[in-house]
């Protein structure tokens, strides 16, 4: 070698790299150093030959990146004028379909306009026009086109893919393309659906259909079809229409991975991914297997490499033998020093031979203080020591389980841990057993966290217990029995017909029972359960004849932890609850009866008076008759006259008090279809008893044709009396004079919400109500009323809300001066879909009453 000449600079200055070489190789082994010789040429050979295939891959390279850099941007071209092709015959379609939705478009106009598309598009292939109930009012067919693809005039739409298309196009009111697919032996089609639009309301469909063949003829540009091979294909890969080639027909019989096609692949807008447009660029380059240049640097450079590799071969060979005793030390050095888990040899005898670092780690003495120890050995606990010297006992003779024995180890410090010994014969290279190997593990802190986790379900399972709801697991399909609380099994036992029932009552259907004792799987799986975890949990009210109770069932969903889907059934007791809830409806009841009693004794003055017209009546003529007969001074006819009269006296008094009987008795809530004609009737004629006496005027209306109504009449007629009275009450306190005296009892239909309502309004031309009053208007026991019990306005809220309705108040007004007040509430109307037909009330006009 030739001698390398180094000028040294001085300590501040830098060293040069030529320098940091030379000190590095003076500090190189002389081993080394003859193996750095001898790599040296075959490290310049391969260098030499790495640059050429460099440079070659990179030629390569460069002309694979310029081609597909080519064909991105021609398909990307091709792409956009198809694009804009499609666009510009679906804006005129669109503009025909516009046409035929705002008036109607004779068959003669469209198949000349779908003629005219035709030759202007020689793509499209048919145009139809289908109707919103799929059926085929014109269809136009070129005359290219096969019979199987026409569809008659009149005929129903029922290719499941125009189908669900013509569904979409229904939905979305927007327009669509289809997916076409690959068919053998048959042309692709592309469907457009246009949706077929008059005052936002959906009319039909136009579909038109395009040769996907013809597409490409006339859509993709001459250009590119001769530098590539075009073609379009489906979702799935498989071509439509056009030109492609295989991969393999272009590959060459060497070196495969030398020739790669160059493709470009992307979705035709506006179809989207349904249909792509795909480009591969025929083979034109020769690449490196037409290269001599290439395959004789090749060879003459493997042939070198060789020679200097057979020859470094035998060096190292050499140097191998000289490093492996070295080597095979260190490693299993490293791998005793690295392993985690503590190693103990003993001889025959019981005398350790061999710890490693881990063992010695694990109980804190050294390695100098455990080699050649016999029992008792110095990490063995002075209380364990009986133990101890069982457990080597057994040890030494191999009978030690496979699963390990579990002992307790004191370290140097005086602690203690916990550990699992594993225990197998030591076999030496000729197959002797020369002692027992044992690997140690320390487990104090699994046992700590396997202690914790008992304490806790421990603590889980008895707040669960001592709940005073049952609750009861169970998977869905079987009839399995995953968990159960102490109050579950104090009701049904141990079995899961508990849960069923509770499941079967609640309304939640139970699933189809399926055999998963074979494969531990449930009936959901592969199934998209996880949404079922989040669901809110659906409850119920049922009563159990068998333990007499009536309990609120709560069900949800949940995943086992084996991953099955399980259902969890809560059931809480309600007994008392429901029992509180059918003493305050009795208490209603009850306050329902007392109000009635209440208002008629109000009225009893009233009532009274109206008697007493009938009653006197009746003996006038009865004095009368007597008089006359005793003086044989009546005949036979006026006798039967003055008995009719006296018998139609007798009948009033008769139905006044037959009336009253009726609205004070109690009875239970009965709703009906009752005629609001007939309650306003009823209440006006109580009503109009207490007007009389206060010399106030009803002037009622009723609007004509109203339906019947899903109430209790008795309840109704209550609250429209009680508002009557308390209006005649109004009137008569504020001394209005005789013309002004007046109430207003008005009942039409209404609108409140969004919801159709019958609409009940009581107005008088009394002083109106307080602002204090209006304040506390419905809370019960509050009267401005000296003899009142303040239980009548808040009760007839109470009616109208248990019939779904409203009720409120108002003052009237003139300027600023109070004219009087209105009270107005309203119920809604009877579903027509879920009461049986209703009698339509007879027509009433504007009555007025003295």
């Amino acid at each position: 070698m030739t001698e390398l000449t180094v000028t040294e600079h001085p300590a501040s200055a830098k060293p040069t790299p030529l320098l940091r070489l030379r000190r590095w190789w003076s500090r190189q082994s002389p081993q080394r150093q003859d193996r750095f010789a001898m790599l040296a040429p075959l490290a310049a050979v391969l260098l030499f030959l790495l640059v050429i295939m460099v440079v070659f891959a990179y030629l390569r390279f460069e002309e694979i990146a310029r081609e597909r850099e080519a064909i991105n941007r021609d398909i990307e071209y091709t792409q956009q004028r198809l694009r804009l092709r499609l666009l510009e015959q679906q804006e005129q379609l669109m503009r025909f379909a516009r046409e035929i939705s705002s008036r109607e478009v004779s068959r003669a106009v469209f198949l000349a306009r779908a003629e005219a598309f035709a030759s202007i598009f020689p793509e499209l292939q048919g145009l139809t026009w289908i109707d919103d109930k799929k059926l085929v009012r014109v269809s136009f067919n070129t005359a290219s086109r096969s019979d199987r693809y026409q569809k008659s005039s009149g005929s129903i739409i029922s290719a499941p893919d125009t189908v669900d298309n013509f569904q979409t196009v229904r939905d979305l009111l927007l327009p669509i393309y289809s997916t076409p697919h690959a068919v053998p032996n048959m042309a692709a089609v592309l469907q457009l659906h246009l949706p077929l639009i008059d005052k936002a309301q959906f009319k039909g469909d136009l579909m038109a259909e395009y040769s996907i063949d013809a597409l490409y003829r006339y859509g993709v540009p001459f250009e590119i079809t001769s530098k590539y091979a075009v073609s379009f294909h489906d979702a799935l890969g498989r071509p439509l229409a056009g030109t492609s080639v295989t991969e393999g027909s272009l590959k060459r019989r060497f070196l495969p991975w030398a020739n790669p096609i160059n493709a470009y692949e992307i979705p035709v807008s506006p179809v989207g991914n349904g249909l792509t447009i795909r480009g591969q660029v025929y083979r034109t380059s020769l690449g490196l297997i037409g290269s001599g240049l290439f395959w004789l640097v090749m060879l003459l450079s493997g042939a070198t490499a060789w020679l200097l590799l057979a020859n470094w071969r035998h060096t190292r060979r050499r140097i191998q033998a000289q490093d492996a005793l070295v080597q095979e030390t260190a490693f299993r050095r490293a791998m005793e020093n690295s392993m985690l888990t503590g190693m103990r040899a003993l001889d025959m005898q019981g005398r350790i031979t061999y710890v490693n670092s881990a063992f010695c780690g694990m109980t804190g003495w050294e390695e100098s203080e455990l080699i050649g120890r016999s029992a008792p050995f110095p990490y063995w606990p002075e209380e364990d020591f009986e133990v101890m010297k069982t457990r080597l006992s057994e040890e030494l003779s191999g009978r030690v389980q496979a699963s390990g024995i579990q002992l307790r180890v004191k370290r140097k410090d005086g602690s203690i841990i916990e550990a699992r010994l594993y225990v197998s014969p030591l076999i030496d290279a000729f197959g002797q057993q020369t002692g027992w190997m044992t690997s140690m593990t320390d487990i104090t802190e699994p046992n700590r966290v396997r202690e914790q986790l008992a304490a806790s379900h421990e603590r889980f399972t008895t707040v669960l217990e001592a709940l005073d709801a049952s609750i009861s697991v169970a998977p869905l399909g079987n009839d399995e029995l995953l968990f159960a609380n102490k109050l579950y099994r104090l009701w049904f036992g141990t079995h899961a017909q508990g849960h069923q029932q509770l499941v079967a009552e609640a309304g939640v259907p139970t699933p189809v029972n399926s055999d998963e004792t074979q494969d531990m799987v449930d009936m959901f799986v592969g199934l998209p359960t996880n949404h079922l975890h989040d669901k809110e949990a659906e409850s119920a009210e049922v009563y159990l004849g068998s333990l007499g109770r009536w309990l609120e069932v709560r069900t949800r969903y949940l995943s086992w932890v084996d991953g099955r889907l399980a259902q969890m059934v809560i059931a809480t007791d309600i007994t008392a609850r429901r029992m509180a809830e059918e003493q305050s409806e009795v208490q209603a009841e009850r306050a329902q009866a007392s109000s009635r009693l209440i208002t008629m004794g109000e009225m009893a003055s009233s009532v009274a008076h109206e008697l007493n017209q009938p009653l006197t009546a009746i003996n006038n003529y009865c004095n009368g008759m007597v008089s006359r007969i005793k003086g044989s001074q009546i005949s036979q006819e006026e006798l039967l006259g003055a008995l009719e009269k006296t018998a139609r006296q007798a009948h009033r008094a008769g139905q006044i008090i037959q009336r009253i009987r009726s609205f004070v008795k109690r009875s239970e809530p009965n709703r009906t279809n009752a005629s609001i004609s007939n309650m306003v009737a009823e209440a006006v004629e109580l009503a109009e008893i207490e007007l009389r006496r206060r010399n106030v005027k009803l002037v009622q209306y009723v609007a004509p044709g109203m339906p019947n109504l899903l109430v209790d009449p008795i309840l109704i007629e209550q609250v429209l009396l009680n508002l009557l009275k308390n209006a005649a009450e109004s009137v008569d306190s504020a001394q209005r004079p005789t013309p002004q005296r007046l109430v207003k009892l008005r009942v039409a239909p209404g609108q409140v919400e969004g919801k159709v309502v019958v609409e009940f309004k009581v107005i008088d031309s009394g002083a109106g109500i307080a602002p204090e009053v209006m304040a506390r208007l419905y809370e019960a026991f509050y009267s401005t009323k000296a003899e009142g019990m303040g239980i009548g306005l808040s009760l007839c809220r109470s009616i109208v809300e248990s019939h779904m309705g409203r009720m409120k108040a108002e003052n009237l007004y003139n300027g600023e001066v109070i004219v009087g007040c209105c009270f107005t509430f309203w119920i809604p109307m009877a579903d027509p879909m879920a009461t049986p037909s209703l009698k339509r009330s007879e027509p009433q006009g504007l009555q007025v009453s003295p």
